[in-house]
């Protein structure tokens, strides 16, 4: 079998959501597709002629049950984050047609209270969640994002 070149791969476009609740604390979910120990904000696709925002908030949705009058958008990070995909995954997840991702990221406030969480959604995304402190998330994520994650930290370090 040929090894996947990853130059000849582009970023999946994709939206990202940092949720803080009144604590100050952010929203994390269990990933339910791994082994690791990988924890991760609600993050997706962005649908061909879906505006970035609103493919967060659809995210989040999807992921969390989190319904969007919980969302007050506090900030969007300026710019595009990217990051790509170990060598090893490369070529075997999202059908092979990705070397990693480009995303946008918005911050919410949590206006709800945590019974307004509900993961287990349509398509379950995550197998448990919890609110960290923000100087932790990146020790939770799988190494390959966590200098995406301290990016995006630095983005929203003004509203944390």
């Amino acid at each position: 079998m040929m090894a996947v070149d990853p130059t000849a791969l582009s970023y999946r476009p994709c939206a990202g959501a940092m949720i803080v609740n009144r604590d100050g604390r952010v929203f994390v979910g269990q990933r339910i597709d791994t082994v690791l120990e990988a924890w991760q904000m609600p993050q997706g696709g962005i649908d061909p002629g879906e505006d970035a925002q609103a493919a967060a908030v659809r995210e989040v949705g999807e992921e969390t049950g989190i319904a969007p009058a919980h969302l007050d958008l506090l900030a969007r990070a300026p710019g595009e984050f990217f990051y790509d995909l170990p060598p090893e995954l490369i070529g075997k997840v999202w059908k092979g047609k990705w070397r990693g991702q480009r995303q946008r990221w918005f911050l919410f406030r949590f206006l709800g209270a945590d019974g307004d969480v509900n993961i287990a959604t349509a398509e379950p995304e995550f197998r448990a969640w919890r609110w960290v402190d923000p100087a932790g998330l990146p020790a939770l994520i799988v190494p390959f994002k966590q200098q995406l994650y301290r990016e995006i930290l630095a983005a929203f370090a003004d509203h944390l």
